[in-house]
């Protein structure tokens, strides 16, 4: 009496390989698109951790994920260039949104595998078939919480940073256990075809590939039918969407003219001609708190402590400096900043040898407060700034103040700054 399936009778439909006819699938296809796939998934796995580091987690009121719950990537992030949270911020969602149509294109590739009859021929077979599992399920997650979260659509309940964080974990262990199972695979597939050959095929000239080259992969079709495209079709058609899906958010990563071209990203709020996040009406601090009469600026270090309004950080040295805001979504704006220099401050309260500064926002939120490492306040630009483009803050970007920094993700630089703390 046979326990399991019956390897030569499977179900109807898409379980028996008569059912899949293309005569582009197989082992080299299959690498071909893996190969760029990998290069784009490993470009967007290392720059998503290097936000992470961005954020700085390791110090006070940063940590969204509890620091003994993450990996070792709480290392120091430098305050220079300037532009650098920008760019790896910048590469993060557009390089994201190009692997799209190539992780469209190896699922299509690969599609018979999920209708592999037996499921599993061996509990070895059943590991790697787990793998394939958790990695096809975490890119998918991933891409599409990412994309949600660059159009500020939550139709989920759970925190996203969060989630995004971990599921890039298990992305990132189950990739690499899919490349040590399939290297074998891919290199026999390259050798036996002549590496890029079959990109050179005319359409007359395509044919699928030998099944004994196979190696029970499940791909070539038993009965396949005529081409209607070639094998270089397919990568172009996935690069054309690609370059389409780029071309119409990197925009807002770049910036500048090119910001009314980021056709698919969400029309934020603007005030002073650049975006924001959350206005000021979403924050929902009184308007009574932010007036010149009733805003002071608390200072606290080693040295005492020492409150100002708005009217006396005016009259302190003025430093103005070119800085960018990258923010996590991917966008980008670079304006014109004047305030006082974060490091005058601290030597007002003895912090001038600070290793961080806690900042406080009148926004009572999580995201309304956090840390500042030592390097950053002594930064030539790092700025408490007061004005925008010669004039003074609007509402929705901080007024009375708030924190510039070169190189950080905007939710580093705090809006309707109330107090800071310098902590050596």
């Amino acid at each position: 009496m046979r326990l399991g399936p019956d390897p030569d009778r499977p179900p109807p439909g898409p379980f028996r390989p008569s059912f899949w006819r293309s005569p582009l699938r197989g082992p080299w296809l299959t690498t071909a698109i893996g190969v760029l796939l990998l290069a784009g998934m490993v470009v967007t796995a290392a720059t998503g951790f290097l936000s992470h580091m961005a954020y700085e987690p390791d110090l006070r009121g940063n940590a969204i994920i509890p620091v003994g719950r993450d990996l070792p990537f709480t290392l120091g992030w430098p305050a220079s260039p300037d532009w650098l949270y920008a760019v790896t911020q910048g590469l993060h969602v557009n390089v994201g949104l190009a692997t799209i149509p190539f992780l469209l294109a190896k699922l299509w590739s690969v599609i018979p595998r999920l209708f592999a009859w037996p499921p599993a021929r061996s509990p070895a077979h059943a590991v790697e078939r787990l793998s394939i599992a958790l990695l096809v399920g975490s890119a998918i997650f991933q891409l599409v919480t990412g994309v949600l979260n660059v159009q500020y659509w939550y139709a989920f309940d759970f925190n996203f940073v969060v989630a995004h964080y971990y599921g890039a974990v298990v992305f990132v262990a189950s990739l690499a256990i899919h490349l040590v199972i399939k290297l074998p695979a891919m290199r026999r597939a390259w050798r036996v075809h002549d590496g890029l050959k079959p990109l050179r095929a005319r359409l007359e000239e395509t044919e699928p590939e030998p099944l004994e080259a196979e190696m029970e992969e499940g791909l070539v079709p038993h009965d396949p039918a005529a081409p209607t495209m070639t094998r270089r079709g397919v990568l172009a058609f996935a690069g054309a969407g690609s370059v389409a899906l780029v071309g119409l958010n990197v925009g807002e990563s770049i910036g500048g003219p090119l910001r009314s071209t980021a056709l698919l990203a969400p029309r934020r709020p603007t005030g002073e001609d650049f975006p924001v996040n959350k206005t000021f009406r979403a924050s929902r601090i009184p308007r009574a708190m932010v007036a010149d009469t009733a805003w002071r600026l608390e200072l606290r270090g080693p040295g005492g402590s020492r409150s100002f309004a708005r009217s006396e950080l005016l009259g302190m040295e003025q430093h103005t400096a070119e800085l960018p805001i990258a923010c996590v979504e991917g966008w980008t704006t670079t304006q014109t900043w004047t305030g006082v220099r974060l490091r005058d401050l601290a030597a007002l309260v003895g912090g001038e040898d600070c290793d961080s500064v806690y900042v406080v926002s009148l926004q009572q939120a999580i995201l309304g407060e956090g840390s500042l490492d030592g390097d950053t306040v002594r930064a030539d630009d790092a700025l408490l700034a007061l004005a925008v483009n010669g004039h003074a803050l609007p509402l929705d970007h901080g007024f009375p103040a708030r924190i510039i920094v070169p190189a950080l993700p905007g939710v580093r630089q705090t809006k309707w700054v109330a107090r800071m703390e310098f902590v050596v």
